[in-house]
């Protein structure tokens, strides 16, 4: 699998649909919770719940266990008064979430109980069925909790990335470009696979090999905006990208 890199800069138009949600505003928010400042860690949270549940699937036994322990954690950290102990010194939310996470399973006593922890009622609708399903085709050997958190990290922001891009495509009505494409925005594509998707989409092999480059490089600018929502200031989003290509080359 080939990693976005992160030389590309963001560019203008697409880039704002994610300046709403970043980290830095829950930071920001401080003492004085906001809707916004909620909204954005919710939707955070929304995104990243998958390696949070296959952090405690690797140390919890029981399924329904880790399914609960996951929905109370949210169901905690979303409390009014969870936003207000985010350090800024902790910098990233990666870094932020896991040690909320540690902090969590360290103070909870798993006990049998038909009620669902935060007060029966879910704090963010998650899908268990799927999240069960990835954490099953983990490797389990010398796999620590941690490291299978940052993996799957990386992998549900690539996820998040290619759909952001499809979107795109869908909306301009260049949803065949993405289908023919996608391939070489994760892996690599042979010049006979160019020459195939060239002749589907009536055009020349040259401009198939142009339209891929052009969605490489809106992978990377999307790759570097979804980063930036998750950090507490631009000038660590190069740093956070480099450690995040460093945990998917592991």
């Amino acid at each position: 699998m080939t990693s976005p890199s992160h030389e590309s800069q963001p560019s203008g138009g697409h880039g704002q649909r994610f300046a709403t949600t970043r980290w830095s505003i829950v930071l920001a928010a401080g003492q004085a919770v906001s809707q916004e400042s909620t909204g954005a860690l919710t939707s955070l949270c929304e995104t990243y719940w998958l390696p949070v549940y296959a952090y405690v699937r690797r140390v919890v036994a029981q399924v329904e266990d880790a399914q609960d322990l996951t929905q109370g954690f949210f169901a905690q950290l979303l409390e009014k008064d969870a936003i207000a102990k985010a350090d800024p010194e902790r910098g990233r939310f990666r870094a932020f979430l896991l040690t909320a996470l540690k902090n969590f399973l360290a103070n909870e006593r798993l006990k049998a109980r038909a009620e669902k922890r935060g007060g029966g009622k879910p704090a963010l609708s998650l899908d268990f069925d799927s999240g069960e399903s990835r954490c099953r085709i983990e490797p389990s050997h010398e796999l620590t909790p941690e490291r299978l958190f940052e993996r799957r990290w990386v992998l549900a922001l690539l996820d998040l990335v290619l759909d952001q891009l499809r979107i795109e495509l869908v909306e301009e009505g260049k949803e065949p470009l993405f289908e023919k494409f996608k391939a070489a925005l994760t892996g690599e594509m042979a010049s006979a696979d160019y020459e195939q998707a060239a002749e589907a989409l009536g055009m020349t092999a040259a401009a198939a090999k142009q339209a891929a480059y052009r969605l490489r490089k809106r992978y990377r600018e999307l790759f570097r905006l979804e980063v930036a929502r998750t950090v507490a200031d631009d000038s660590e989003v190069d740093d956070e990208i480099g450690r995040l290509l460093e945990t998917l080359s592991e």
